[in-house]
């Protein structure tokens, strides 16, 4: 093949693998970065898978020269002329591989070391994960079932489990860790722009793997520092309202009162049916529904619950919640 026909491939790749590389980059396959940590994680995405498709296209291009300008005539069953290898050509292409495979290397470490930097006054939360809930545990003592995180500020995930192996991620801020029960994992995350965003569990931890979900609220600086001292949403309204919130309950449940709309388990604006079912007093039927879920299943659910609130939830603050809960569905007769 002459030279001035390899340049003409080369050169027809590249503008393959520019154009093929125009519309990835238009559909959206990731969802927008919410993090700083994101951006970064999003950027080595797109630099190698970029190269990627640079170097396919240039590859195919001379394949497809190759099998059309080099083809045997139908019948042509003789062997082909005895060639020598372009030592230029192969020195060239090991040499680039190795150029962007090495660019790729840099780049990654980099952003792995940049990602891990938490300054030197984060925010420090704990997240334990549990078969199959969240909690987040902030400086104030306070636990809740969902996390808060204060806009453009560090933020270090303290992350473990109390049973199984569980993954935390949120798609929108990128960085994902394992929960491992008796070692502490931590990642940093530095969100770019508020909004409520999905925690998934990435890990297959048991039969209520795929409910394991909860939110995180990314909020002002001002905010958040009004969530610590107490006054945020999180804790308006009566206490036992503020038990149901802390612990995670809407993330399963639908409670009109607490502004939950979970649909993982039964409605709990429908208690008082629910408690006729079961034949027992709405009181009774609350009580025994949290300490031992799985003492009346309601048709058409699972024993999904967590069994661990009775020993979780100190007993006032149980009290409050099981009272909370029979006044609410008093209120819906």
């Amino acid at each position: 093949m002459r030279r001035g026909s390899v340049i003409q491939l080369i050169l027809i790749g590249l503008i393959a693998g520019a154009i093929c590389t125009a519309v990835a980059l238009a559909i959206p396959w990731l969802p927008v970065a919410a993090g700083k940590e994101a951006d970064r994680i999003h950027f080595v995405y797109w630099f190698a898978t970029v190269i990627a498709i640079v170097v396919f296209s240039v590859v195919a291009a001379v394949l497809i020269y190759e099998v059309w300008k080099f083809r045997a005539p139908p019948d042509d069953f003789s062997d082909g002329p005895p060639t020598h290898g372009h030592t230029a050509l192969e020195i060239v292409w090991t040499a680039i591989p190795a150029v962007l495979v090495t660019a790729i290397s840099i780049v990654s470490a980099v952003v792995l070391a940049k990602n891990g930097e938490a300054g030197s006054n984060p925010v420090v939360i704990k997240v334990v994960a549990q078969q199959f809930a969240w909690e987040f545990t902030y400086s104030n003592g306070k636990t809740y079932g969902f996390l808060t995180l204060p806009e453009g500020r560090h933020t270090k995930l303290d992350i473990t489990s109390k049973d199984v192996i569980h993954s935390f991620w949120v798609p929108q801020l990128s960085q994902k860790q394992d929960a491992v029960p008796g070692q502490h994992n931590s990642i940093v995350v530095t969100p770019t722009r508020t909004g409520t965003f999905p925690v998934i569990c990435t890990e297959l931890c048991g039969l209520g793997h795929s409910i394991m979900r909860s939110h995180v609220t990314i909020v002002s600086q001002a905010q958040f520092t009004k969530f610590l001292k107490g006054s945020g949403s999180s804790t308006a309204g009566p206490p036992g309202q503020a038990v149901f919130q802390q612990n995670g309950c809407g993330s399963c449940h639908t409670l009109q009162a607490a502004g939950a709309n979970g649909k993982i388990g039964p409605d709990l604006d429908n208690l008082v049916k629910e408690a006729q079912g079961a034949g027992k007093p709405l009181e009774a039927f609350v009580r025994e529904s949290i300490e031992n879920p799985s003492a009346y299943i309601a048709p058409g659910y699972s024993d999904l619950m967590p069994h661990t609130f009775k020993s979780q939830i100190p007993p006032a603050q149980f009290d409050q919640l099981v009272q909370y809960l029979v006044a609410n569905a008093n209120a819906k007769k």
